[in-house]
């Protein structure tokens, strides 16, 4: 046995003791969540208006050839959102009437032949098309609160960026979707709209931050939807809704207009606004409008061969705080593997990037600012405001929620971004982002887990914080991943991957989204 290796046993053994407590800890509690919410929820009407189990490119298709009008989407949209959010909570605010009226105007521009269809399609490619957006983009004259409650009554003066270009492309904005306070936690919750249920069980979560996007696609109450993902903003809704997320490259999209803002460059690089789709076809033509004169970088109009592509994958990252991997997820990549194999005798290979055991560290370090997050949700922001708060909570009294506070306790000392603490884990980032570089080049993806279980009960993320990591780790590295629903588990709850490829590669991403949507069925109706 060589030196290094016994320097490194007791390390070794406090890791795999840290994970076997890790899953004695999931198997308790989730035997006591189940014996407090039972084992289904409240069920959801069934969709009866055909157009909105459509794509929402197919739609915006059928309205330019008047085969139906944008004002017959737009009110199939709002009776659907009224039908399923008393049951669910996922949509917080409306602009019904203003929307209807540009359904109008969008049907008028169509009946007055001044544009042919083809025009149409490529001047307003989604002209009378309804949409949702999560309450941290900012919508003209709607509330941007976040889920902060000291924001509850503030109003944005301007479109984000990625909504007023949309709206340039002919879509129609009807409101807002709910989010976790401060859009800071992987379950949506905050003390302003309640908390948001996942639509195939009203007994578990949505995920987080845009949770309520997430729910509202997957029972289909808008055409599309927007999201922003920061740790895995964007991809664990789509996961644990059953629809498709995409995270842009970083500084693909725009954040302008998107709060709270990023405090350092790191955070700008995290962070990025993506679209969230019931079909993998709509991901590329919203993400070339969303992503402005950036859509240049990213070749999206490039044709991908995906039989040329080189395959990556790895069940698991070995966290010792984070579940194991669902075997149900495992099987499920095992089958996409499988698939790619047989259909295009392309062999993944497995890796084990050891590295991907820091997720959790490597996040948290680089995510940090000198503006800490509780100066954002709490007034006079001190460590005795914090535990009062706390107290408050407990007793049902604070505008804040209690993993808010806990948060902003944890993170109350101010980084030193200057320090060898820093610069340790900006190096360990900087490792694993070339890591991923050499492995991927020009036509690789790597195969992931979305997240390591199906969708917790409501309140279990307290039981699980680090699950989030295996989303949170790609914001890091900075590259495009896609969220693919793969079916249902055998609880009836979405199973699903993500698939990640180089810088500026997303279109190898979305073409693997389109190809195993084909293959394995895509979204369900719940």
């Amino acid at each position: 046995m060589t030196v290094t290796e016994i320097k490194t046993r007791p390390i070794r053994f406090k890791l795999r003791l840290l994970s076997a407590l890790r899953a004695i800890l999931d198997l308790v509690t989730s035997f006591f969540f189940k014996l407090y919410y039972g084992t289904e929820g409240k069920k959801l009407p069934a969709i009866t208006d055909d157009i909105l189990k459509q794509p929402a490119t197919e739609v915006a298709r059928k309205i330019r050839t008047k085969q139906i009008t944008s004002v017959d989407v737009v009110e199939a949209c709002i009776r659907r959102i009224k039908d399923i959010n008393p049951i669910v909570n996922c949509f917080v605010e409306n602009r019904f009437e203003l929307a209807l009226q540009e359904a109008k105007k969008a049907d008028e521009i169509i009946r007055s032949g001044t544009k042919t269809v083809e025009q149409l399609l490529q001047e307003k490619p989604f002209l009378g098309v309804p949409f949702t957006t999560k309450d941290c983009v900012a919508v003209k004259d709607l509330h941007q609160t976040a889920g902060v409650v000291l924001r509850k009554d503030y109003i944005a003066e301007e479109d984000a960026e990625v909504i007023k270009l949309l709206r340039e492309n002919g879509a129609i904005i009807i409101g807002l979707t709910n989010v976790p306070e401060l859009c800071m936690w992987w379950e949506t919750y905050n003390n302003i709209h309640g908390r948001t249920s996942n639509p195939y069980n009203t007994t578990r979560i949505v995920g987080g931050s845009s949770g309520g996007e997430g729910c509202i696609q997957a029972a289909a109450g808008s055409c599309f939807g927007i999201g922003s993902d920061i740790g895995g903003s964007i991809r664990m809704p789509a996961y644990f809704n059953g629809i498709f997320g995409h995270k842009p490259s970083r500084k693909a999209v725009s954040n302008h207009g998107q709060y709270p803002t990023s405090a350092t460059e790191m955070q700008g690089d995290f962070l990025c606004i993506g679209p969230m789709t019931k079909y993998a076809v709509d991901l590329k033509p919203i993400l070339k409008i969303i992503s402005g004169e950036n859509c240049k970088k990213l070749n999206l109009d490039k044709p991908v061969d995906i039989g040329k592509i080189k395959i990556f994958h790895q069940f698991s990252n070995n966290a010792p705080m984070a579940s194991k991997v669902d075997p149900e997820i495992i099987t499920a990549m095992e089958k996409v593997v499988e698939y790619f194999k047989l259909k295009y005798k392309i062999t993944s290979e497995e890796k084990k990037i050891e590295l991907l055991e820091r997720s959790s560290p490597i996040w948290f370090a680089t995510m940090k600012s000198n503006i800490p997050f509780g100066s954002y949700i709490i007034k006079d922001y001190t460590y005795c405001s914090i535990f009062r708060e706390i107290i408050k909570s407990l007793l049902g009294l604070s505008g804040n929620t209690l993993i808010g506070l806990f948060t902003a306790l944890v993170d109350y000392e101010v980084v030193d971004l200057g320090s060898e603490k820093y610069k340790h884990y900006r190096r360990l980032r900087d490792n694993l982002e070339d890591i991923f570089k050499e492995m991927l080049g020009d036509d690789g993806i790597f195969i992931y887990p979305a997240h390591p279980t199906p969708a917790p009960y409501h309140n279990q993320p307290l039981m699980r914080p680090m699950n989030f990591m295996y989303t949170a780790i790609i914001n890091s590295l900075g590259f495009p991943a896609t969220t693919i629903p793969l079916g249902l588990s055998s609880e009836g709850l979405p199973i699903g991957i993500q698939v990640i490829a180089n810088h500026n590669n997303d279109s190898l991403c979305l073409a693997v989204a389109e190809e195993l949507e084909k293959a394995f069925g895509g979204w369900i109706e719940p």
